[in-house]
Parts: structure tokens; C-alpha cells; sequence
């Protein structure tokens, strides 16, 4: 079956549209903070709470490589998921770690500002200066956020299989449109397809787990990762066991291949 992936930005529709489809379909509806409680590492209420590139540039310097560390941690995470299939992602970007899987639908939702404004003042409780304000400090917060992790502009919707205006359309609209898209056959699943989501996710699992080696370039295919890296002469015959005893505890992992080359 297929992956939906929802980009939702700080309209808070787009949620409901995301569970309503999966809803409808039987499928799993999964988000960002989902995710993260589901992670070791980044297992914080601060990354959940980060309302500006600020603060998420505060939080995500707390570790070594940071950045990199959670757009892997959330890319095998999302990844994970998806090799089930019928899965409703919503969130900032998560069609960013799908955009190579042709099963992948990419959805973008977006909404009239004055209706954002008008729910925002009745939800608040405040004036539509404010309301306006607010909503173009989240988006403008939200579109720099997706440049810093994942260097793409959300806004853009190139990077979409579609994007729906709620507005004249409506929820339950986006629902339908949304469902009777995916019965087309390019976004049924194919060997081929599967193959690559399969792959990406033990790319991903493995570059986690090979975190304490940051400066390693990791692939799979088929169950065999392969590994490159730099390293001393006369350090590579202990760290050789130690990256192959590190990726034989991954689910997937048939094989591995490592390439270690000398520092000059």
C-alpha cells in the first residue's frame, strides 16, 4: 500500500486532514513527537517545544553534531516506519526523507491567511494584528527550520506530488482528493520501490549507530552496508571490528563492507 506524507506547517487542519485519511484507509498515523518519544537520544520535551531556529540551534548543539544526529535519528525513524506501508506522516518535511520512493505521495496543505487569522483570534481569544503576527513569525520560524535541517523550502511545491488550499475546499475535500489519489498505480508499491525504502532505511539505522565515526559515508543495498572512512594506519585494524560489530547488531544487516583509507 501506499506512504502518504503530509507537510502541514503550522496549520493546524493539516493534522486533522492526516488523521482523517488514515482513518479512513486503516492506516497508521504518525508525527514528529511521536517519533521522538520514540527515540533514546533526542527523547526531549525542549526539541518538541522549539517554536523558532533559535532555540532548535540552542537545543541541537547540546550533542556532537547535533544537527546531523537528529535529521538521521528522524530520518531511520520515519524510514522505519514507512518499510510497513500504509502510513500517514504529517509534520514539517517528512515527504524531505521520502522523496526518492515513488509510492510516496507528497502533500502539502495550506490555508486562506484571513481563515487562519479568524480561527486564531477565536482560539486565542486576542486581535487580528496579533493573530497575524503570530502566524507569519510560525510560518517564517517553520520555513527556516526547514532550510536548517534539511535545506529545502517547504514553500516550494516543486518538492510536492500536490498542494491543497483549504479554503474553498474543505476538509473532508482534501480527505477525498487525498484517498482517490492514491489508488493510482504510479503510487502503488513495485519490487523496485520497496527495494529503495528498504535500503534508505538501513542507510539511515547504520548512521546512527555509527554516530561516534561522524566523518563516515554509509550506503546499503540489499542487506550489505558498506562503510568509508579515513583513518590511521595503525588504527584501522581495531576500528575494522569495531564498525563490523556495530552494524551486525542492526535489524536488516546481512553484510557489510568496509573501505578504510590512510591519512596523509
Amino acid at each position: 500500500m501506499s506512504i502518504i506524507a503530509i507537510s502541514r506547517g503550522s496549520y493546524r487542519r493539516g493534522k486533522v486532514v492526516a488523521e482523517k485519511v488514515a482513518q479512513k484507509l486503516g492506516y497508521t498515523c504518525i508525527d514528529r513527537d511521536l517519533l521522538i518519544d520514540e527515540m533514546d537520544e533526542f527523547h526531549l520535551p525542549e526539541i518538541k517545544l522549539v517554536r523558532n531556529i533559535l532555540d532548535a540551534t540552542s537545543v541541537l548543539n547540546r550533542f556532537p553534531h547535533g544537527k546531523e544526529r537528529y535529521v538521521a535519528s528522524i530520518r531511520a525513524a520515519v524510514l522505519k516506519h514507512c518499510q510497513k506501508d500504509k502510513i500517514v506522516y504529517h509534520g514539517l518535511a517528512g515527504h524531505f526523507f521520502v522523496k526518492d520512493v515513488s509510492h510516496a505521495f507528497k502533500v502539502r496543505i495550506v490555508a486562506d491567511l484571513e481563515m487562519r487569522i479568524k480561527e486564531e483570534m477565536e482560539r486565542e481569544k486576542i486581535s487580528a494584528q496579533e493573530a497575524r503576527y503570530i502566524l507569519k513569525k510560525d510560518d517564517d520560524e517553520r520555513r527556516k527550520w526547514g532550510l536548517f535541517l534539511y535545506g529545502i523550502d517547504i514553500w516550494d511545491s516543486n518538492i510536492y506530488d500536490m498542494v491543497i488550499n483549504i479554503g474553498t475546499l474543505t476538509v473532508d475535500n482534501a480527505v477525498d482528493i487525498i484517498i482517490n489519489t492514491i489508488r493510482f498505480s504510479c503510487f502503488q508499491p513495485k519490487p523496485e520501490s520497496q527495494q529503495i525504502i528498504n535500503d534508505l532505511a538501513l542507510t539511515t539505522q547504520a548512521q546512527v549507530a555509527l554516530f561516534e565515526y561522524p566523518n563516515a559515508r554509509v550506503s546499503a543495498r540489499d542487506g550489505k552496508v558498506s562503510v568509508s572512512l579515513k583513518a590511521p594506519l595503525d588504527q584501522q585494524e581495531t576500528i575494522t571490528a569495531n564498525l563490523e560489530n556495530i552494524i551486525k547488531k542492526i535489524d536488516g544487516a546481512t553484510d557489510v563492507d568496509i573501505c578504510l583509507e590512510p591519512y596523509f
